[in-house]
C-alpha cells in the first residue's frame, strides 16, 4: 500500500507541475493575442488601399503586364506554407499542412511541378521527416512576424515568378495560411497570389462604389511595376499577421484544455491516493484487532 501511495503522490506532483506550465503558457498567449489582433486590424487599411490602386491600374488600362496576365500554360507552381515555430497549439500547424497537401495533390493532378517554400519550424520538420524537398524556409517569430521577413519573401517569390521555367522559375504562386476570423474560428485558407487576383479581406467594396478614373504619369506599366511588389509584400505580411493571431488563439485554447485536463487528473489521483491510504489504515486496524484477539485467546 505504501508504494502505491508514493506512486500517486509522484503523479500528483508531476501533473501539478505540468498544470502550472499550461497555465503560464495560456496566460502568455492571452496577453499577446490582443496585440496580434490589433496588428491584423492595422494592416488592413493599407492592404485594401493598395489593392484598390492596383485594381484601378489593372482594370482601367488595357495593358499586358506579366504579373496580371494569365499565362497560356502553367508548368510549375510555387506554394508558400505558413505554420508555427513552436507546438502546443492544438491542430493549428497540422490543419495548414493538411490543406497544403491537398493543394499540392490538385496541382500535380493538373500536370504542374510544385516548388515549395516554408515558414515555421513545424513545416520544416514535417518536410524533412518525410524526405521532401523545399526551396527555402524562414523560421523564427511566427507568433510575432516582422515586415522585413514579408519583404524578403516577396522578393524571392517575385524573382522566381520572373525567371524562366528552365532555370527554376514558376508560373503561379499560392499561399497557404490560417485566416483569423475570431477567437474561436481560425480557418486554413489558400489564395493564389500571382498571377494577380485582386481579393480584399475583411472589408467588401459595395457593388455601386465605382473606382475613380485616373490619369497615369508615368505609363500604367511603370505604375504597376512600382505598385505590385508593395502589393505582394502587403498581402504576404497580412497573411503572416493573421497566421500569428490564429496561432496564439489556438495555443490559448489548447493550453486551457490541457490545464483543465490536468486538474481533472489531479482530482482523480488524489481520490485514488485517499482510497489507498484508507485501505492501508483499514488493514492496519484489522491487524491490530487480530493481534489483540490472538493475545486474549
Amino acid at each position: 500500500m505504501g508504494a502505491q501511495i508514493r506512486v500517486y503522490r509522484q503523479k500528483i506532483a508531476s501533473t501539478t507541475s505540468m498544470g502550472k506550465i499550461f497555465k503560464a503558457m495560456e496566460l502568455i498567449a492571452t496577453s499577446r493575442i490582443g496585440k496580434a489582433r490589433a496588428r491584423v486590424s492595422a494592416s488592413l487599411p493599407y492592404a485594401n488601399a493598395i489593392t484598390r490602386a492596383v485594381t484601378a491600374v489593372a482594370s482601367q488600362s488595357e495593358i499586358d503586364h506579366p504579373l496580371t496576365t494569365e499565362p497560356e500554360s502553367i508548368r510549375r507552381a510555387a506554394v508558400l506554407v505558413m505554420t508555427s515555430d513552436r507546438g502546443l497549439a492544438g491542430s493549428y500547424s497540422a490543419s495548414v499542412l493538411k490543406q497544403a497537401e491537398h493543394l499540392v495533390e490538385l496541382l500535380r493532378e493538373e500536370g504542374k511541378d510544385v516548388k515549395t517554400y516554408l515558414v515555421g519550424r513545424k513545416a520544416q520538420a514535417y518536410f524533412e521527416f518525410r524526405g521532401r524537398d523545399y526551396a527555402k524556409v524562414w523560421t523564427g517569430g511566427t507568433d510575432a512576424p516582422e515586415f522585413e521577413t514579408a519583404r524578403e519573401l516577396g522578393q524571392v517569390l517575385l524573382k522566381d515568378f520572373a525567371d524562366d521555367f528552365e532555370v527554376g522559375g514558376v508560373d503561379e504562386i499560392h499561399v497557404v495560411y490560417t485566416q483569423f476570423k475570431s477567437m474561436v474560428v481560425q480557418e486554413p485558407t489558400v489564395i493564389r497570389l500571382l498571377p494577380l487576383e485582386v481579393v480584399e479581406q475583411e472589408e467588401e467594396t459595395p457593388a455601386d462604389e465605382l473606382l475613380p478614373l485616373y490619369e497615369y504619369e508615368p505609363e500604367p506599366e511603370q505604375v504597376l511595376d512600382a505598385l505590385l511588389p508593395r502589393y505582394i509584400e502587403s498581402r504576404i505580411f497580412n497573411a503572416m499577421l493573421q497566421a500569428a493571431a490564429s496561432e496564439l488563439a489556438a495555443r490559448q485554447r489548447a493550453m486551457k484544455t490541457a490545464g483543465d485536463n490536468a486538474n481533472e487528473l489531479i482530482k482523480k489521483y488524489t481520490r485514488l491516493r485517499n482510497n489507498a491510504r484508507q485501505a492501508e489504515v483499514t488493514q492496519e486496524l484489522s491487524e491490530i484487532v487480530a493481534g489483540a484477539d490472538a493475545l486474549n485467546g
